[in-house]
């Protein structure tokens, strides 16, 4: 952490961790020395281990981005402690890069609403070159074989075991329960599609790829779009179908919510490969990268030596995405549906609709933040009228109930899951959808969530403390709520009751199981 001990004038040194590698950050450089840990998966135990690794690093990574990585370079004993300087004695290795500019980071941009669908279709040029003229033999293509691809999805089970109810309670990232579901699926899916596998041998896609191509390992600069830190640490998860490679990027933008940039990158990477087969792997492939992104955030969730902020943060992504891999089993096992949320102020029904959106990437239309919309208001600005006057005095919500109804209608005739978030309090305004699903032949699902009334009142509080939300619900106008709210019942459609008492990334399963057959 001291800037003396780097070759560069640098004014400070910050520290990244990863589960598997502590990465050091000058002005200009960054510095990766690999951890001394063995997964199985990967062993980085030994110093001859990790200095072999740090060179198979920079050579690969070369190849997407050939000015990026530097060098392998020793880290040395000195008597000022350790330093990437003088002739002391050898401790570790390094891989010496360019430091690129944090703000650039795929992720980033993609948060903060700054990547156009060109972008994403620029990224796909490059991979699908890369794709075409990456090197295959019968070594690489044999890793492409079902028994192969089913090796490493049951190493994942075995491996993800430790971040169950059983070993971590509460704190578990993967309920055994989610687990088991997920892994069934997969190895019918595999079951029932061999031929799949044994046709992308034949036709020669399993080839040399990247490997670990997400949105955080791509950077956005002014003249280039750098493609980094590929995995080098074991060829049996670099050498992979061409899909597998391209499903990561697009499971990514799933997890962050951005099914339109996928859709972009998608239609230019089949463009320019003209591989239409591999539409048949994309969501068992998707499903596969969450489940093994989840796995590495758990694992360093569990490092005891990363800053408890650094666990925890990586604790919920882990949870996210294996939410996310769920949500790709119940994607292939749900009908098409029109979900509308039914409930009291502060019951749960926003978190609830969310979620369920997330996991099956469908839309969510809310009718807090269209109601704010139409009135040319920022979504959170409080409005704190009385009960049924002013921004929501009759007329006004009857007018947001019917732009609603207008999304749902057109998100169905395109053929498209919807979840529309809003009280739905009495059975008129549930009676129009329900006309409007039936219209197209599509079950209406109406998800009536509850939670006591104590618990209620908490929630609405500390959302009115927080002042982030566009719900404008209080205490005081619960009472009045409650007195009009005509619940839902059976004769009217299909009616799931949802008890928000549960941990929030596990309401969906309440949708889910009342929904098996």
């Amino acid at each position: 952490m001291k800037p003396e001990a780097y070759p560069e004038v640098t004014t400070g040194v910050e520290m990244v961790q990863t589960h598997v590698s502590w990465i050091f950050l000058t002005d200009t450089h960054a510095y990766k020395i690999k951890k001394p840990v063995d997964f199985g998966f990967l062993n980085f135990s030994t110093i001859d281990r990790r200095r072999f690794y740090c060179n198979e690093e920079v050579r690969l990574n070369r190849r997407l981005c050939p000015d990026m990585y530097e060098a392998v370079v020793e880290l040395r004993e000195s008597e000022a402690g350790f330093s990437f300087l003088g002739d002391g004695a050898i401790v570790d290795y390094a891989v010496r890069m360019k430091r690129l500019p944090a703000e650039r980071m795929l992720n980033r941009l993609v948060d903060s609403g700054e990547v156009s669908p060109d972008d994403m279709r620029a990224v796909a040029r490059i991979i699908a070159e890369f794709h075409r003229t990456a090197p295959t033999s019968p070594t690489i293509a044999d890793n492409g074989r079902i028994e192969r691809i089913m090796f490493n999805w049951q190493e994942n089970f075995e491996q993800s075991a430790k971040f169950s109810e059983a070993e971590l309670g509460d704190q578990a990232t993967l309920p055994d329960r989610d687990r088991e579901m997920i892994r069934a699926w997969v190895f019918s899916f595999a079951a029932r599609h061999g031929e799949f596998f044994q046709r992308r041998v034949d036709d020669g896609f399993i080839r040399e790829c990247d490997g670990d191509i997400h949105l955080e390992n791509i950077c956005f600069e002014p003249d280039a779009i750098n493609i980094f830190d590929c995995i080098e640490f074991n060829e049996r998860f670099r050498y992979c179908d061409t899909a597998a490679d391209i499903a990561f990027l697009l499971m990514d933008l799933d997890f962050h919510c951005r099914t339109d940039l996928a859709a972009a990158l998608l239609d230019e990477y089949l463009t320019r490969t003209g591989d239409q087969g591999s539409a048949a792997l994309l969501d068992f492939y998707k499903l596969y990268r969450a489940f093994v992104r989840g796995k590495v955030e758990s694992l360093l969730s569990a490092d005891s030596g990363a800053p408890q902020e650094t666990r925890e943060t990586a604790r919920h992504k882990a949870i996210c995405y294996f939410r996310l891999a769920r949500g790709y089993v119940e994607r292939h096992r749900l009908p098409t549906a029109l979900y509308l949320t039914c409930g009291l102020i502060g019951c749960g029904k926003s978190s609830l609709a969310d979620h369920l959106g997330f996991e099956l990437g469908i839309p969510v239309f809310s009718s807090d933040i269209l109601r704010k919309r139409m009135a040319g208001l920022p979504e959170t600005e409080p409005v704190p009228e009385p009960f049924a006057r002013g921004l929501y005095a009759p007329d006004v919500t009857a007018q947001v109930y019917t732009a609603l109804l207008h999304a749902a209608d057109k998100e169905l005739a395109d053929g498209r899951s919807i979840v529309v978030d809003a009280s739905f309090s009495l059975k008129e305004q549930r009676n129009a959808f329900i006309r409007c699903a039936r219209s197209h032949g599509v079950p209406c699902i109406v998800l009536h969530v509850q939670c006591p009334e104590q618990e209620q009142r908490r929630r609405v509080n500390e959302r009115q403390k927080r002042g982030s939300s566009p719900s404008d619900g209080r205490c005081e106008i619960i009472e009045q709520h409650a007195l009009r709210f005509e619940a839902p019942s059976p004769d009217e459609t299909v009616v799931i009751q949802v008890d928000t008492t549960a941990p929030a990334h596990l309401l969906t399963n309440q949708v889910y199981a009342a929904l098996s057959p």
